[in-house]
């Protein structure tokens, strides 16, 4: 069967113990999945399925004061509850900022192929973007979602986005698969950008 649509990446950062998780969609069919600890094996599947879009939930950069990103108070503004990203220096000895260095991690090796996204609204290469499954499932319901019922609640929005859920069967792989689509909505422009360049942007579904 011919794609009609571009494939995608979704993935869920852990610390040490969890590591990464990665989901790939085409045509909303679920083409690959990956459990790893290593940002490189996550970078290799994005460039082995040819991802166009690559959505990581992970911060894209420090903050450059010590105090909440941009985009972080502007999805807190909406009362989103989200992780404060700290200065480089204070995430790389801090052993809870563990999963954000492997966010970074992941970042770094994507770069020379997916372009950062900027604040440009037109996706004009392959780029990865951060994104916050939270935050995603609350965009597409179009109101707060409770985190207590996440596993139910996240499921529900995928099956409604026409991908099966059945072979999801952690909530770390659910959130992947969010990411991914949040991506989708990336590429066909239908996204809210959240943010600056100075300390980056979240990307977020328009419901």
């Amino acid at each position: 069967m011919t794609a009609t649509e571009p494939t995608v990446v979704g993935v869920d950062v852990g610390g040490m113990k969890k590591g990464f998780h990665a989901v790939a969609l085409r045509d909303n069919h679920i083409v690959a999945k990956l459990t790893t600890h290593s940002a490189l094996d996550v970078a290799t599947l994005c460039r082995k399925q040819g991802a166009a879009a690559v959505g990581i939930d992970a911060p894209c950069q420090w903050s450059l004061t010590g105090r909440a990103r941009s985009c972080e108070r502007q999805l807190a503004g909406l009362g989103m509850s989200v992780f404060c990203t700290p200065r480089q220096a204070v995430g790389q000895v801090h052993p809870f900022y563990r999963w954000m260095l492997n966010g970074a991690e992941l970042f770094r090796l994507l770069a020379p192929h997916y372009r950062l996204y900027d604040g440009r609204t037109a996706p004009l290469d392959p780029l990865c973007f951060e994104t916050f499954p939270q935050a995603i499932a609350c965009s597409l319901a179009g109101t707060k979602l409770s985190a207590q019922n996440k596993r139910a609640d996240r499921r529900r929005l995928l099956v409604h986005a026409g991908i099966s859920s059945d072979a999801l069967t952690t909530i770390d792989h659910i959130d992947a698969a969010l990411c991914a689509l949040s991506a989708q909505h990336v590429l066909a422009g239908s996204f809210k950008a959240y943010g600056d360049a100075a300390e980056g942007f979240i990307l977020l579904p328009a419901r």
